[in-house]
């Protein structure tokens, strides 16, 4: 109840008028997206939390890096994977809610194409590779994982104030780093597809497919913010 969430840091709820359904209505929202910022603000301990998951999950599994096939068994490992992947979906619906709150607070100017694009559609990829194909599908969630710990260590430090810029110059290998991941995705899938792997070649077609566009996007982003820019200078 409320001593749980006090225990725990989270924001409480404002008391509703029981006999207004708007009040209520209004006031589940309120406490959804007070809860969905809780989370958003914390992304980075969930990351640290996903890829232990994965690393620890896999590895007492002796999965098969370049090709696991898809373990639909309720034995306690499979389940705890099948958990992971469910976590790794969700953090993806908290990375989606924070294109939400740019939103509400009216920060058009970071609502860019690639941040639309990669939140708006990762959430479906995940969601197919949770109900459908969890075995496999680990390696994407472990590196993407490790990539999002050291993503939300920058923002920790770059919130902490101005005085700490002067050691955020590596900005731009974040981007570097998000493009690598992508290009060991798409080799990752490749393998998959043009060799025997019992896993299903219509998942790795639309991971494909989609890393591809993925690495268009950050890769002009890069260039955009980057190179163009060291051009004008």
């Amino acid at each position: 109840g409320e001593k749980w969430v006090e225990n725990r840091g989270l924001p409480r709820a404002p008391q509703a008028d029981r006999r207004n359904p708007c009040s209520i209505m209004l006031n589940a929202l309120g406490f959804t997206l007070l809860h969905l910022n809780f989370m958003v603000k914390h992304a980075g301990h969930l990351s640290c939390i996903k890829c232990f998951q994965f690393l620890v999950t896999s590895w007492l599994s002796n999965y098969i890096l370049l090709c696991q096939p898809v373990d639909y068994s309720t034995s306690p490992l499979a389940m705890r994977m099948a958990r992971g992947c469910w976590w790794f979906f969700l953090s993806k619906v908290i990375e989606l809610s924070d294109t939400l709150f740019f939103i509400l607070r009216k920060k058009n100017s970071q609502l860019t194409f690639l941040h639309v694009y990669h939140h708006g559609t990762m959430i479906f990829n995940c969601w197919a590779g949770v109900k459908h194909v969890t075995g496999q599908s680990f390696f994407v969630g472990l590196v993407n994982s490790f990539v999002h710990i050291i993503m939300y260590s920058y923002y920790g430090l770059a919130a902490i104030g101005p005085h700490m810029q002067k050691y955020l110059w590596w900005k731009r290998y974040l981007t570097s780093l998000q493009l690598m991941q992508f290009l060991l995705f798409l080799l990752h899938v490749s393998y998959n597809l043009f060799t025997e792997c019992d896993y299903p070649d219509s998942m790795n077609v639309v991971v494909f497919g989609y890393c591809i566009s993925l690495i268009i996007v950050f890769s002009n982003f890069y260039y955009q913010s980057y190179l163009n820019r060291r051009k004008q200078k």
